[in-house]
C-alpha cells in the first residue's frame, strides 16, 4: 500500500508541479543565475538593513537565517519550559522567510529569467574553453559581494572551502582507491604547523622564534610557496605510512592511519618550542576569500583531471579488483602510494590555510574528531564523487551552523541526521555519480556557420 501511494504521489509531482518548476528552472542557464544571485546581493547590499528592521530581524541574517532555525529546533526541545522562546523564535524565523524570499529568492529569479537572451547572445560569441573562468569569476564575484558584508559569513565561507578540500582528498583515497584512511587530521595538523612555523619564524616578530627573518612585506608574496612546503611536508609523513601499510591489504590502512593520527597528536603536543598542548599562535591572517577560494579550485581542478587521467583510472581499477588490476600489469602499489600523497599533500595545504584563517592553531583540532568529521563529509555526499564531496563539505558545514545553537545537542542531532541519510542512501547523496563541467555550457548548443571562401 505504502508503495502504491508512493508511486502514485511521485507521478503525480512528475508529471504537473515537479515537472513544471523544473522547466521553468533547467531553461535558465547556470550564467544567468549566477547574475541574478549577484543582482540580489547588491540588492541586500542597498536595502538588506531596513528591510531586517521591518521584518522584526536585529539585523542582516547572518547565513540566510538559518541560525533562526536552529534556535526555533532547540526552543522546540525544550517543551513547555521554553514556550515563550519558541513564540519568540518563531517570529525571527517567520522574519527571516520573508526577508530571504524579497532579497534572494524574488529577485535572483526574476533577474535570471530576464538575463537569458542577453547571456545566450554573450556566450555564443566566446570560445567555450572560456565557459568555466567566465563563470568562476562571476560565481567568485557574487560570493566576495555577499560574505564581505558579515565578519561571520567571511570566516564560514572560508571554512567551507577548506572543508571542500579535504573532503575531495580524501575520497581520493577512500572512495576512488577503495581504501580506508584515518589520516586526515594528522595531515592537516603536519601542514598546518610547518606553514605556520615557517611564516612566524620569517615574518613576524615573535616571543619565541625572536625578529622576523624576512622583511614582513614579502608575507604575501610568499605565503603561497609556505603553503605548497606545508603540502609536501603532509606527503613526507604519508610516504611513512604508505610504504609499510601498502605492503598489506584489507583494513590494515585504517588502522595504520588511525595510529598514525593519534602519534602526531601526542608528537605536537609535547613540542614546547611550538607551543605543546598550548597551541601556536602569531600567524599572519593571510587567507583571505581569495586564497582559499583559488586553492579550492585548484585542488578541484587537480584531483578531476587526476581521477580521469591514466592514474586515476588504474586507481579505480585498484578498488574494484586489485588481482586483476595486477594481472593487467599495473604497479597496483606504485599507484595507491600516488594516490595517497597526493591526498596527503592538499590535506597539508588545507591545514596552512586553516592556520592562518583562524590565526592559532592547537594539536586538539586535528585529533581523531577532525577526521571524523571529515569522513562524515564525504560519506555524506558520497564516494566516488567529486561533486558530492562538494555537496557533502557544503550540507555538513551549514548544517553545523544551523544547529549551532543546540550545543550539545547538535552532535546528536547531526549523526541521527546522517543515519538516516545513510539508510534511505547508502552510497551517499551522489555516490558514484558526478556533474560534468559541460553543464557550464549555455542550454541552448551554438551552431557555427561554415566560413565562406
Amino acid at each position: 500500500m505504502k508503495s502504491v501511494f508512493s508511486k502514485v504521489r511521485n507521478t503525480a509531482l512528475e508529471s504537473t508541479l515537479g515537472r513544471r518548476l523544473w522547466g521553468s528552472v533547467a531553461a535558465i542557464p547556470l550564467m544567468s543565475w549566477l547574475i541574478g544571485a549577484l543582482g540580489a546581493f547588491i540588492l541586500e547590499n542597498l536595502v538588506g538593513y531596513s528591510l531586517a528592521l521591518l521584518v522584526g530581524l536585529p539585523g542582516i541574517p547572518a547565513i540566510f537565517g538559518l541560525s533562526h532555525l536552529g534556535a526555533l529546533i532547540g526552543a522546540l526541545l525544550k517543551g513547555v519550559s521554553g514556550y515563550a522562546e519558541v513564540i519568540s523564535s518563531l517570529m525571527l524565523f517567520l522574519g527571516t522567510l520573508v526577508y530571504d524570499l524579497v532579497i534572494y529568492i524574488i529577485p535572483t529569479y526574476i533577474l535570471a529569467r530576464l538575463s537569458v537572451p542577453l547571456v545566450e547572445k554573450f556566450l555564443s560569441l566566446i570560445p567555450a574553453r572560456f565557459y568555466t573562468l567566465l563563470h568562476l569569476a562571476v560565481f567568485y564575484g557574487a560570493l566576495h559581494l555577499w560574505s564581505y558584508q558579515d565578519d561571520y559569513r567571511l570566516l564560514v565561507v572560508r571554512f567551507i572551502g577548506i572543508a571542500i578540500m579535504l573532503t575531495v582528498s580524501l575520497n581520493l583515497v577512500n572512495g576512488y582507491m577503495g581504501e580506508f584512511s584515518c589520516a586526515h587530521g594528522g595531515f592537516m595538523a603536519v601542514g598546518a604547523y610547518v606553514s605556520s612555523v615557517i611564516m612566524v619564524w620569517g615574518f613576524v616578530q615573535d616571543d619565541v622564534f625572536g625578529p622576523p627573518v624576512l622583511p614582513p612585506a614579502l608575507a604575501p608574496i610568499a605565503f603561497p610557496i609556505v603553503l605548497i612546503i606545508g603540502g609536501l611536508a603532509s606527503s613526507l609523513t604519508a610516504l611513512a605510512v604508505a610504504i609499510p601499510s601498502f605492503r598489506t591489504r584489507g583494513d590494515y590502512l585504517a588502522i595504520i592511519t588511525l595510529a598514525f593520527t593519534f602519534i602526531v597528536k601526542s608528537a605536537i603536543e609535547n613540542m614546547e618550542v611550538i607551543g605543546g598542548p598550548r597551541g601556536f599562535m602569531n600567524q599572519p591572517k593571510l587567507a583571505g576569500l581569495p586564497w582559499v577560494f583559488i586553492w579550492t579550485v585548484l585542488c578541484l581542478v587537480v584531483i578531476y583531471n587526476y581521477v580521469n587521467s591514466t592514474y586515476g583510472k588504474a586507481t579505480c581499477a585498484v578498488r574494484d579488483n586489485e588481482t586483476a588490476a595486477e594481472v593487467m600489469t599495473v604497479d597496483t602499489r606504485r599507484i595507491k602510494v600516488i594516490a595517497f600523497l597526493t591526498s596527503a599533500f592538499w590535506a597539508g595545504v588545507a591545514g596552512g590555510l586553516f592556520a592562518h584563517v583562524v590565526g592559532y592553531i592547537n594539536p586538539a583540532t586535528f585529533g581523531i574528531m577532525k577526521s571524523a568529521e571529515v569522513l562524515a563529509m564525504l560519506y555524506l555526499g558520497g564516494l566516488n564523487s567529486i561533486t558530492g564531496s562538494i555537496v557533502g563539505a557544503v550540507l555538513f558545514q551549514l548544517l553545523s551552523e544551523i544547529l549551532r545553537p543546540l550545543k550539545l545537542v547538535k552532535w546528536v542531532v547531526i549523526p541521527i541526521l546522517l543515519i538516516t541519510v545513510m539508510i534511505f542512501r547508502p552510497m551517499g547523496l551522489m555516490g558514484f555519480r558526478e556533474i560534468r563541467p559541460q553543464f557550464l555550457r549555455p542550454k541552448k548548443e551554438v551552431k557555427y556557420a561554415p566560413a565562406s571562401d
